[in-house]
């Protein structure tokens, strides 16, 4: 027991602890996960990690996802070989691996519940914006969309000369570049609501982009890496919010609604046309959606306010995600993904996504002086 306790690394299970305690602090008290965990740890640690895995040019999450497994295999295999070996001392080279083991997963539990969980309990970002989410009338719901179609269609007006064959809108710069729009859309976010200040590194490109559509994501930000990874096979129209989506993320905002109403706000207020077109579609989209499960009369109404480029995207984007939908692959994803996100304070599971919709009707009512 004492050889054992001489192990310095014992000490990492203390995370687990500290991690859990963390999550009850912060779930029974909106002030200490605002204060104490959103703008206090988390800025800390999500500015040191982004800084060191933002040097490598290529996503670290990716990277280790498909190098884990064969570490893992690896490790495993010079276990056995060992203890096979080496017949002395398997007692404790048993115990020495279990601890091992209870050190990763009290990492991983720490980094997933400090740099993601709690902030699920964090203010809403609303209460930052000046808006007030309440109940809408269809209404209301109409008149929001009529006036982001006649926003979306100007908008796509002026990208005409980026079209494909099809007529299809096409991106005009690499994924790169719209990745550093992206970037300086926060910048000048920031300039509105210090909220939203601080370091905003580079979204990562998948680079099995085609193979993340299966499990039909667009997007993923990592608490293990920080890094906010943009699957860039998806229709070229999507890319700009989803990246501004995944760096709300990074800003603390967890709530996939938050993270969808903050990436809109970003790409309005970019110097791009082609993100603010981006963050317009996904409004769009949500929002269509929203009216045609509430009324399908009113919302063919308001289809008429769409122009003949934004139906062509919309027709193309639904063929894209036609080939992937429900496919074991994206059923499991679903239904894992759904289980997360109930887990963590989002009691609407993946429909959490469409809550955007409130606040863009809080939005909507503030500037139409309701």
């Amino acid at each position: 027991m004492k050889r054992f306790l001489k192990l310095k690394r014992i000490w990492i299970l203390l995370l687990l602890p500290i991690a859990l305690l963390s999550l009850f602090a912060a779930s029974r008290s909106e002030e200490i996960a605002e204060h104490v965990f959103a703008r206090g740890v988390f800025v800390g640690l999500s500015w040191v990690m982004s800084h060191i895995t933002g040097l490598l040019p290529f996503s670290l999450m990716e990277f280790g996802i498909v190098a884990l497994p064969f570490l893992a295999l690896f490790l495993l295999v010079f276990f056995a070989v060992r203890m096979i070996r080496r017949k002395e001392d398997r007692r404790f080279r048993l115990a020495k691996a279990f601890l091992n083991v209870g050190c990763i997963v009290s990492v991983v539990v720490f980094l997933l519940v400090i740099g993601c969980s709690v902030n699920y309990y964090r203010y809403p970002v609303a209460s930052y914006l000046g808006l007030t989410v309440e109940p809408a009338t269809k209404e209301e719901l109409y008149g929001l969309v009529v006036k982001l179609a006649k926003e979306t269609s100007e908008v796509r007006g002026q990208l005409n000369d980026f079209e494909n064959e099809d007529g299809v809108y096409e991106l005009s710069m690499s994924e790169k570049q719209l990745g550093k729009e992206a970037v300086a859309a926060f910048g000048e976010l920031a300039k509105q609501y210090d909220i939203f200040a601080g370091y905003c590194p580079q979204p990562k490109h998948i680079y099995f982009s085609h193979i993340m559509s299966q499990t039909e994501l667009t997007g993923i930000f990592c608490p293990f890496t920080m890094e906010a990874n943009v699957n860039i096979d998806i229709p070229d129209y999507s890319i700009g919010s989803t990246m501004c989506h995944e760096l709300a993320h990074l800003k603390g905002f967890i709530r996939e609604d938050e993270a969808n109403y903050i990436s809109y706000l970003a790409c309005q207020v970019s110097h791009s046309t082609e993100l603010r077109y981006s963050g317009l579609m996904e409004a769009l989209i949500l929002s269509g959606n929203a009216l045609y499960a509430k009324d399908a009369d009113l919302y063919y109404e308001a289809r008429a306010y769409y122009s003949d480029g934004v139906s062509r995207d919309l027709r193309a984007n639904s063929e894209y995600w036609a080939e992937f939908k429900d496919k074991p692959v994206s059923n499991t994803a679903q239904k894992i993904n759904d289980a997360y996100l109930k887990a963590n304070n989002q009691a609407d599971g993946v429909q959490s996504y469409g809550r955007m919709v409130d606040l863009l009707l809080a939005q909507y009512r503030k500037e139409m002086g309701k």
